[in-house]
């Protein structure tokens, strides 16, 4: 298995080989989070207040702006394969599996809290069991949402710590984009660890095959064994 540093130098070559769309791509779907909420304020102050109106027009931008970020995710992927990446796809691809993206992201996001709700380290150790679940409902089209919560459970089986370590060495970066105002963030650092989390994913995923927690097939949609 590839060690973080040797995942990060790899996601650092092929981030420079797609400069531009690894930046736009974290910036359109920064835009597209922005514009949701300066149209959420203008319906909230046209109906004066949070009525029918707003709630509607907020629910179809969280739904919206949750399948764009899985969209993101497959792109940043195919960036770290050295793949063509498109930010045209985040917006081609609301079309494709949009109910099974929904779907998988917001089980993933219920059972958090629930665990959350129990005490706050089982709900930071499910979370790390969940990680892998956008990325997979991104790379794998054919598997269903509750499938992809379990596949990353097994993925990051007895690699939990590996990646919490992995975010946290991010920790420095993220400080720095804070004091430039999220500039550093825009132009370096997202696109950065949007690429070297893909690569850990891949990484992850292709020991998960190795090791035979998971199969191919598993990932072609057939039923979990």
């Amino acid at each position: 298995m590839k060690s973080r540093q040797e995942i990060k130098a790899l996601a650092k070559d092929a981030m420079g080989q797609q400069r531009s769309t690894a930046i736009l791509l974290g910036l359109v779907y920064m835009a597209v989070t922005f514009a949701s909420g300066v149209l959420d304020g203008i319906v909230e102050t046209i109906s004066g207040g949070m009525g029918i109106a707003y709630w509607i027009v907020f629910t179809i931008g969280m739904l919206i702006i949750i399948v764009m970020a899985v969209n993101m995710l497959g792109e940043y992927i195919k960036i770290f394969n050295r793949d063509e990446a498109s930010v045209g796809a985040m917006f081609s691809g609301l079309g494709v599996n949009f109910a099974r993206k929904l779907g998988g992201v917001l089980w993933m996001s219920l059972f958090v809290t629930l665990w959350t709700l129990l005490l706050i380290i089982p709900g930071i150790i499910k979370g790390l069991s969940y990680y892998f679940t956008s990325n997979i409902l991104a790379d794998c089209p054919d598997v269903k949402a509750t499938d992809a919560i379990k596949i990353s459970m097994r993925i990051t089986k007895d690699h939990k710590i590996d990646i919490f370590i992995f975010v946290l060495s991010f920790l420095g970066w993220f400080i720095l984009s804070a004091l430039t105002l999220g500039i550093l963030y825009i132009v370096y650092v997202g696109p950065y660890f949007y690429t070297a989390d893909a690569g850990l994913y891949l990484e992850l995923k292709n020991k998960a095959l190795a090791e035979g927690r998971i199969t191919q097939e598993e990932l072609n949609g057939h039923p979990l064994s």
